[in-house]
C-alpha cells in the first residue's frame, strides 16, 4: 500500500543501552530491534523519516515527577544499583540518562505535529512509562514518558485540554494520578480488568476527582477478551472525545494486550490494532484537528510486536488516505 502522508518515526539507538538485566526481565533492548526490522519491510516503509529525541529537560520532568525522585534516580543509577524499589525496576549505569532521552521523545513528537499536523507520529522508546509515579518507579517505567509530553503539549502551545489515550494491557497508574484532579487533562485507558492484573487500578467507578471528576474512562476487560470487546468501547470513548473537546490526543500504544503475548490474559488479535489506528486517527481528525502523538508503552513477546506497531501505523495510513 503505498502512500504520501510522512511516517515519522522517532528513536534513538541509544534506547538499547538501557540495562534491564537480560535472563527473564520482559522489557529488552531487542524490543526496539524487531519493531526497526518489521518497519523496513513493511508496505509504507518508503514514507517513513526517522528522528532523533531530544532529552527532556529537568524542568520538563518536573512537570510531573519531583527533585526527590530525580536525585534519587540519578543517585541509584550512577552507584551502581541493578534495580529500584523492586526488582522489576531493572537499571543500569546509563539508565537515568536514556530515561530522560525516553521522556524526550514524545516532546519531539509533539514539536513534530505542530509543524505538520498531517503527519504520522510515533515514537519508538524505552523504558515505557505510564506506571511512573511522581516519586516512584512502577512495572518497568521511570518517568511518565505520555504525561511529559501533555505537559509539555500544554506549556510549550497553549492546547489546554489535552487527552491520553492508552491500550496498553495494564493501566497507566501514573497517568492516572496526573490527570484525576485536572479538569483540562483526561484520560481514556483500555486494559485488563485489575482484579487479574498489574497495578490494580483502574476500575471503572475511578472517573477523577475533585476538579477533575469525570475526566477519567477506565474501561477494564475481562481475561479472554478479545476484538470484538474492544469494537464494543468505540461508541464509549467516542462518546466521552465529544464531551470532553480535547484540543490534542496522546496515545500511549502498548500491544501487550496481543493473544500471543503473555504479560495479559486478553486476546487481542493484530488486526485489531489497525482498527484501533484507523478509529483514533478518526477521533483526531474530528476533534484535535489531527493533532496526536502515539508513543511505545508495552509488548513484549517479539514474534508479534513489530506486525501490531504496523498494523497500527497502516490503520492510521488507511484512514487519513480515506478522508
Amino acid at each position: 500500500m503505498a502512500t504520501e502522508i510522512p511516517v515519522y518515526i522517532i528513536t534513538d539507538p541509544s534506547f538499547q543501552r538501557h540495562d534491564t538485566g537480560g535472563g527473564d526481565h520482559p522489557e529488552v533492548p531487542e524490543r526496539m530491534q524487531v519493531i526497526a526490522r518489521f518497519l523496513r519491510s513493511c508496505s509504507f516503509t518508503k514514507a517513513i523519516q526517522h528522528y532523533f529525541p531530544i532529552p527532556a529537560t529537568r524542568s520538563q520532568l518536573l512537570t510531573f515527577h519531583t527533585e526527590d525522585w530525580l536525585f534519587r534516580f540519578e543517585e541509584a543509577v550512577l552507584s551502581g544499583r541493578t534495580y529500584i524499589d523492586h526488582p522489576d525496576n531493572q537499571v543500569g549505569y546509563e539508565s537515568y540518562e536514556i530515561a530522560t532521552l525516553s521522556a524526550g521523545t514524545g516532546i519531539r513528537g509533539v514539536d513534530l505535529i505542530e509543524q505538520d499536523s498531517q503527519s504520522i507520529i510515533f515514537g519508538i522508546t524505552r523504558p515505557p512509562g505510564h506506571h511512573a509515579e511522581p516519586n516512584t518507579p512502577y512495572g518497568f517505567c521511570f518517568f511518565n514518558n505520555c504525561v511529559i509530553a501533555a505537559r509539555y503539549w500544554q506549556n510549550g502551545y497553549g492546547r489546554k485540554r489535552i487527552c491520553i489515550l492508552d491500550f496498553d494491557a495494564h493501566h497507566g497508574n501514573g497517568i492516572q494520578t496526573a490527570f484525576e484532579e485536572d479538569a483540562d487533562s483526561a484520560y481514556i485507558s483500555i486494559h485488563e480488568h485489575p482484579s487479574f492484573s498489574y497495578p490494580g487500578t483502574g476500575w471503572p467507578e475511578e472517573t477523577g476527582i475533585k476538579a477533575g471528576k469525570g475526566t477519567m474512562l477506565n474501561l477494564p476487560l475481562l481475561p479472554g477478551a478479545g476484538d470484538s470487546e474492544v469494537r464494543a468501547l468505540f461508541p464509549r470513548i467516542l462518546d466521552f472525545v465529544k464531551k470532553f473537546q480535547p484540543d490534542a490526543l496522546v496515545v500511549g500504544a502498548g500491544f501487550d494486550a496481543h493473544i500471543d503475548d503473555d504479560m495479559s490474559g486478553l486476546n487481542f488479535s493484530t488486526r485489531i490494532y489497525e482498527e484501533l489506528g484507523a478509529f483514533i486517527a478518526e477521533l483526531a481528525h474530528t476533534y484535535t484537528q489531527d493533532r496526536f502523538v502515539s508513543i511505545l508503552e508495552g509488548g513484549y513477546f517479539l514474534e508479534s510486536l513489530g506486525p501490531c506497531v504496523g498494523a497500527y501505523l497502516q490503520g492510521i495510513i488507511l484512514y487519513k488516505n480515506k478522508k
